[in-house]
């Protein structure tokens, strides 16, 4: 698993540094050619994922947003998204990233979630600690946990504007950040996350898995997540209450 572990942050150095050196002009344009997971793919997700492949076919299968499912007959299976949050990369907003989930057979048993802008990359594997390293300085981070989080996250919140409402009625001061793995991975420094809509493998199988000490809540088209218990079972309790 070392080497799985290795491997996986040096896509991500490789990726980030082709970000900070490399990128071009081009590489924003679309391809027209709509991936796996249903969306025109833009130049610069080809790539992301082209060096995931390169990097990790040894090791496993792929199962990747843009190329769907490559069978390499390897014990281990890769679900990945290349680039999260690639309308924020579109249009130069800082909160985008990368998001590998690691199955062995149909166990989840690790999630890397990169971002990019920040160049900070969250990873758990097994049942260990979280652990953070740095895409710059090539150097294990130590975070401190913020306990007192004053927004939530809601995600695809803009398709869901009863919900907003709820929310607002209920004084929650949250932000649509436009980049669901990230959101999800880092669930424990908001108040909540909440994501609503179609739930994709690619962006949850990592995440979920890095968040997976929280209180979850998820069915066929939500996920709540939230470090405080009283919010978790508030939610629970009320579900009805946001989809009037």
């Amino acid at each position: 698993m070392k080497n799985i572990e290795n491997t996986i942050i040096k896509s991500n150095m490789e990726i980030f540094e082709y970000i900070r050196n490399n990128l071009k002009k081009e590489d924003y344009l679309y391809t027209n050619q709509i991936g796996f997971g249903g969306d025109n793919s833009l130049k610069i997700d080809i790539i992301f994922e082209n060096i995931f492949i390169k990097n990790l076919k040894k090791f496993g299968n792929i199962f990747s947003e843009e190329c769907g499912f490559l069978d390499f007959q390897k014990e281990f299976t890769f679900v990945i998204d290349p680039l999260d949050g690639s309308n924020n990369f579109f249009s130069n907003l800082p909160y985008y990233g990368t998001s590998v989930g690691v199955k062995k057979g149909e166990e989840t048993i690790a999630g890397f979630v990169a971002n990019l802008a920040s160049g900070v990359l969250i990873y758990k594997i097994f049942n260990e600690d979280i652990k953070y390293f740095c895409l710059n300085s090539k150097k294990e981070l130590k975070q401190n946990l913020n306990s007192n989080s004053k927004v939530a996250v809601f995600e695809r919140g803009y398709k869901y504007p009863n919900i907003c409402k709820v929310l607002n009625d209920k004084n929650i001061k949250f932000r649509i950040l436009g980049a669901t793995a990230l959101s999800l991975a880092n669930a424990k420094d908001y108040d909540f996350v909440l994501f609503a809509g179609d739930l994709r493998v690619f962006d949850l199988e990592a995440a979920l898995f890095i968040s997976s000490g929280l209180y979850i809540y998820k069915d066929e088209n939500l996920v709540f997540i939230s470090k405080y218990k009283d919010k978790f079972h508030y939610f629970k309790e009320n579900i009805k209450d946001f989809w009037v």
